[in-house]
This record gives structure tokens, sequence and C-alpha cells, in this order.
């Protein structure tokens, strides 16, 4: 049987990898129809047509969809379910330089990339013909193809399989998770409806080697979140002639940016797995003319990714981290204005600054305390506003939102202001303590025991890339979700998320990828072997030890 599934998979692979599907393009809706065109040739779903189905993303101008396929054991009455996952989107493919009409034709790309400057070990690796090369061949057709390949498998025996799995091939997982979320919700229609009992959520996007010479194949159980600490910084203009009676916004955002940018004491760890430290995905200043004014206002944003803590515990190390920041700055000034009196013999007085660090949420209840009711028709009125353009980009609403309810306060001394910007993907932490939790891991274990390979296998908690698997669940400690909400301006008017449904699903979640390496670039690479013949059978034993 698995002889044949490596080759059913392999020809999928190369089949979907041709449909080109980049991300945020009409394009996806290609590999949708193309996954919805192949399942509706199984005989079991054409015994079945209302198991199959697609799930428009919803508020989509592009009008992208996903497919989802429902497979019922026959063996005998079971509400046992698996959701298996898998993105039909990619990347661009604009870093082919001149040979992207080859970026989705793995065949003839093998010779054609020799054209492009390649880095040492993708050329060995090329030279050693146990890899394809090609947009989305890693990220992810094959792991999509491979969950595909297993329902069609597991179908044509309905009576000799036991349980229920759920297929979601879903969209724009590149962009904004508009596919995932949109199933989320059919998720728990088809559970009230059918009275499913889900167990888990399987995925199949990649795995790479975490360090140079790292040859171990990953099982993720568990994913890792991101959280996106924002900054809106406010100074003091002045006369680039008379720079310290002012406070350069500039300034301090840089400082911010030195204080957290790859510093890993912003780390978040978890059972000895370690983040990625704080990176800084944008920093802009405001200013809309050139004038020599120093600047007032800047802000700047970062990608802050979570192992166990939650938005308000981040709330809280972010405004302690721009705190340290401010206060550098405003040392440093009077450090510089000193010595430029005593440069100059004017008399020195300590400049009036102080470090003044708050939440949007703080900074909330400070206005609402002067304007009151008002606040909330005037902060409608402006959404209501922004909402008019369908273009304006997520972080920017949330930044026009934060310096408007700024501009209503009748303070203007320099402050900073912390909130977070969209997206918001939450970090799912399987802990060995819940039933499913402990159902998961012992599955993963036995069937890593049942599938014998050359390779050495290992099982970690979270999966290192953001992915879907986030929406699975969502945080249930206290003040975490309102925290979340409270300090995200816009949220449930430009940005939403199925919280509600998130947290009923609560599923713990695991990653079982196929292998290979660069990711997002031009030398994105599939290795074959394991992708084809080891990864496939460790899905497929996880997926018969859950739910025997």
């Amino acid at each position: 049987m698995f002889e044949a599934l490596a080759k059913r998979i392999e020809a999928l692979t190369l089949d979907f990898v041709n449909i080109r599907s980049v991300v945020g393009s009409s394009e996806e809706n290609n590999m949708s129809e193309r996954v919805y065109e192949v399942l509706s040739s199984v005989d079991y779903f054409a015994r079945h047509p209302q198991q199959l189905k697609y799930v428009m993303a919803k508020d989509d101008a592009l009008n992208r969809k996903s497919v989802v396929a429902v497979l019922k054991g026959e063996k005998k009455p079971s509400a046992k379910t698996l959701v298996l996952i898998g993105h039909t989107d990619t990347v661009g493919i604009s870093d082919y330089g001149t040979i992207q009409e080859y970026a989705t034709r793995p065949l003839e790309l093998a010779e054609k990339i020799r054209e492009l400057s390649l880095p040492e070990d993708a050329i060995e690796d090329l030279e050693s013909g146990e890899y394809y090369f090609g947009r989305g061949v890693f990220d992810m057709k094959c792991g999509t193809s491979t969950l595909l390949s297993i329902v069609e498998q597991l179908s044509k025996s309905p009576q000799d399989f036991e349980g229920n799995l759920i297929f979601a091939a879903v969209c724009d997982e590149e962009g904004g998770s508009k596919g995932m979320l949109s199933v989320v919700d059919e998720l728990i229609h088809l559970q009230e409806k059918e009275g499913f009992e889900y167990l888990a959520v399987i995925d199949t996007d990649y795995s790479a080697p975490r360090y140079e010479g790292d040859n171990t194949r990953y099982i993720y159980v568990g994913t890792v979140g991101k959280l996106m600490p924002s900054f809106y910084v406010v100074g003091a203009e002045a006369h680039a002639g008379d720079p310290f009676k002012g406070v350069d916004s500039n300034h301090l955002s840089s400082a911010i940016m030195e204080e957290m940018n790859f510093n890993t004491a912003y780390c978040d760890e978890a059972e000895g797995e370690v983040t990625v430290p704080p990176i800084s995905l944008r920093q802009q200043d405001l200013k809309p003319e050139y004038s020599v004014q120093t600047n007032r206002a800047s802000y700047l944003y970062f990608n802050f990714s979570t192992h166990s803590s939650t938005p308000e515990k981040v709330m809280e190390m972010m405004i302690k981290g721009a705190d340290t920041a401010f206060q550098k700055v405003v040392d440093s000034l009077n450090e510089e204005y000193e010595k430029y009196c005593r440069s100059n013999k004017f008399p020195f007085a300590k400049l009036p600054w102080e470090s003044r660090v708050m939440s949007y949420d703080q900074l909330y209840a400070k206005v609402k305390a002067e304007k009151g009711d008002e606040l909330d028709t005037l902060i409608k009125a402006k959404c209501d506003e922004l909402m008019q353009d369908p273009d304006l980009d997520e972080r920017i609403f949330a930044l026009k939102m934060v310096e408007y309810l700024h501009n209503l306060w009748s303070d203007v001394n320099p402050v900073v202001i912390a909130y977070y910007s969209p997206p918001y993907y939450p970090h799912i932490y399987v802990k060995d303590e819940s039933e499913r939790e402990k159902h998961l891991l012992g599955a993963l274990k036995n069937a890593l025991g049942a599938t014998q390979s050359k390779y050495d296998v290992a099982i970690k908690k979270f999966y290192p890339y953001i992915s879907d698997l986030s929406y699975a669940a969502a945080p249930r400690e206290a003040n975490a979700i309102e925290s979340l909400k409270n300090n995200m301006p816009g949220f449930g008017v430009k940005y939403d998320l199925p919280l509600e449904n998130m947290q009923k699903l609560n599923l713990p979640v695991v990653n079982i990828g196929p292998f290979g390496k660069g990711a997002h670039k031009y030398t994105e690479r599939l290795e074959k072997d394991y992708s084809f013949n080891v990864a496939p059978k460790l899905v497929y034993n996880t997926i018969m030890e859950l739910l025997k």
C-alpha cells in the first residue's frame, strides 16, 4: 500500500506545483478547484457528494475558497474525528528572476535553475538528484498531496475504517489565513450537525533543518504563536538648530529598536524550547513633509513569537522594555546637553523630559475620563471613515486609530503608546495534561515506533513557523483575550478572529511534514525519499493510532 501511496503523492505534488497559486491573487482558486476536481473523481465522494464542498473565505474581495471533504468510516458508528489541514497557496515567484516561468515546473526547473547563482548546499542537492526544486513543492503542496492521498486511500474501503476524517485544503495561509479562519466556523458547524468528537488537528506543512548540518526529521506537537507589539511614539518637536528643547521621536523609536530587536532576553521559553527573539518588521516616522523641525511622531512594530506567554504578559513586557528605552534616551539627552552647555559655557539645567509609556487601553481610559461617552461615538465614526478605504492595510488602520485617540487627549507631552497590530496567531502548548493531549502524544510515540526508517526522527514541541495550526484553539487564561482585544485598535471591525469558536475547538495539534530546504527562497526544494516514503507512513500511522 505504501509504495503505491508514495507514487500517488509524488504525482499529485508535481501536478499541484504546476498550478500557480500565489497568495493574494485569483490564482489561488485554480488550486482549490483542482483539489475539488481530484476529490470529486474519488468513488466515495461521487457516492456522497454532500460531504465535499467549498468554504468561501469571508469578506474576501478575491472570492477565494477552501475545500472541505468529510470521510466517514463505516466499520462501526464512531464520533471520533480528526481534522487534517494543508494549504494550497504559495509565496510569490519574483525571486526566480529571469526564469520565473519555470518556477512551478520542477522537471524543467532542474536545468533552468543552473542559470542562477546557487549557494553551495543547493548545488550539492541539485546534483544529487534527491530533491525536487520549485515554488510550492516544499511549502506545502507535497504535504497537501499527502493528506489528500491518504483520504483517497482510506475512502476505498470505508467499511474497514472506524472514525471520521475532515480534510481541509485551505487558501491564504501565506497571507491573512482567511481560509483557515473560515474553516474554523465550518468545523463547529459540522460538529454541531454530525456530533463529531474532535481529537486533534494534523498538519503536514514543511519541516526543515534547524541549524547548519542538521539532518534530523522533526515532528512537532504544538505550535509557536505570534503577536505584533507596536509602538506609537510621540516626542516634542523643536527647531533643528535648538534640538535640546525637544525630544526626537526617531531617537525614541530607535532606542526601542535597540532595546528589543534581536534581544534574546525577550525570547519565550517552555520546556527547554526557546522562540526566536523579537524581530523588527517596520520602523517609520510620520512627518508628512520636509522641514528643519525635528520629528514629532513615529511608529514601529515587531514580530514577537510565543510558546507560553499570553497577550497580557507580552504587553507588560513591552511596556517595561519601552520604558527602559525611553529612560536611556532621557539620560543620554541630559548627558549630551550637559557636555554641550559646558563646551559653550552656557548654564546647564536638567531637561524636563520624563519616561512615560502606557498601553492603548490605558490611553483610552485617560481620554474617556476627559470625553466621557462621546469618545465611543467619535471612535466609531473614525472607524467608519477608515473602513471606506477597502485597501487600507490592517496595520495602518490600527496606527491611525492610535494616532486619532492620542490627538483627542489634552496631554501633549512625550509618550509611547504600546498596542497590538494584526495579525494574531495563538500558540498551542501541548502539555500532556488533558485526555486529548495525552492521547495525541501517545499516538505519536506509537506511530513513530511503528515506522521504521533510516532517518533520525524526533518529536519536539512547537512547530517553529507561523501556520494555520494556531487557529485550532485560543487562550483560556483569565484576561488573555481581553488584553488582546482592548489593545488592538479596530479589533472586530477591520480585523477579526472567530475566538469563541477557536476556544470551542481547543484542540491539540501536530505537524508531520515533508523534509526539504529553502522555503520562501528561489532555492526551495523537497527531499524525495523521506517526503514520499517515510513522512506519509508517519501521518497514516498517527491517524490510525488516534482513531483506534
